[in-house]
Order: structure tokens, then sequence, then C-alpha cells
């Protein structure tokens, strides 16, 4: 016997860039869909007290209005370059195989080239992003902050040659949340 792939879920979205009031809906997303143990990877160190790259945070609404999925990406320097962070990357459990992962990284990918940026990073399933053109191949000499696991870590450069050269632990840049903003002036 033969085994079949499930059917993917017809599902109607559309992808809008993240609003204001998007955050609840988003943080309730992200809790379902990875766990509370979310919070404590090395990409969150990165993120922590930041704001995500101008015009680069989305949401996928279905129909109903309801986030169905979302994705954000990060400025970052990778030594002495700069590059985004992409993640997390989540879809609602209940609409996984509908095609909104692929999506959400399509429109982020095609949107961070439209802006400028030269190179995409992240952690995660290296057979899931190659189809996205991700692969280690320009992470070998970079690092996260923390544990993670450095076959996962992960790169496409939008503009050919971005990432040549680069070396280091990944920093932060780019734009500070209002929160971390006052803790410094306290």
């Amino acid at each position: 016997m033969t085994a079949v792939p499930a059917p993917s879920i017809a599902f109607a979205f559309t992808i809008q860039t993240e609003s204001a009031r998007d955050i609840a809906a988003r943080e309730a997303l992200l809790d379902r869909a990875m766990g509370p143990g979310r919070k404590r990877k090395s990409s969150e160190k990165i993120r922590r007290g930041r704001l995500p790259s101008e015009g680069l945070a989305f949401v996928a609404r279905g129909e109903d209005g309801r986030a169905a999925g979302t994705v954000r990406l990060w400025d970052v320097e990778a030594g002495d370059r700069c590059a985004l962070l992409l993640g997390p990357l989540a879809v609602d459990p209940s609409l996984k195989s509908a095609g909104i992962g692929s999506a959400l990284m399509k429109h982020a990918i095609a949107e961070s080239a439209r802006l400028g940026h030269g190179a995409i990073l992240l952690v995660g399933d290296a057979p899931y992003y190659a189809r996205f053109g991700f692969s280690a191949e320009k992470t070998d000499r970079l690092a996260m902050p923390g544990p993670y696991e450095k076959h996962r870590f992960l790169a496409l450069e939008l503009r050919d040659g971005a990432l040549d050269g680069a070396q280091g632990v990944l920093k932060a840049a780019g734009r500070k949340s209002e929160a971390a903003k006052a803790a410094l002036a306290a």
C-alpha cells in the first residue's frame, strides 16, 4: 500500500503588515504553536528589547480577521555586516499544511529584498527552509549567542556576497522598544 500525502487544507487568508492590535493574538498564536519554552531560545535573546525591522512584521489573517500565522524579521549585526534575523515563523496548529507558512516566508523574503536588505539569517529546520534558498553555507564563521544547533543556523543572501567574510556572534541592532528605552533611562 502506498502512502498518499494528506491534501492541503483549503483556507483563505491575506498577509498584512502587523499592527498594534495584533500583539495579543500574535503572542497567543506563538504560545499555541511553539509552547512555553519559546522565550528561552537563543534567537529570543537577540530580539529581547527590540522592535522588528521597519516594515518587516507580518500577520496572515483568515477571512474572519483572526491571526492564522505570523513572521517577523529583526535587524542584527553579523560581525561587521548588517543582516536580518527571521523569526519566529508560526502558524496556528489547526491550520498546518494550508500554505500559510510558505506564503509568509515568500512574502518576508520579497519584502526584505525590496527594502534593500542583503541577507536573512535564521535558526530552523534545514529541509523546510532549503526550499526558500536557505543553507548553512554562509554561517560557518557566525554564531548565535547562547545554545543552538549549528546545523540549524541558516542564511539566505538577498544580494550576492552580502555575507562574504562575515564572522562573529550575532548582536541585536535596530530600533529599541519603548520598554527597553525606559529601562535605560531609569
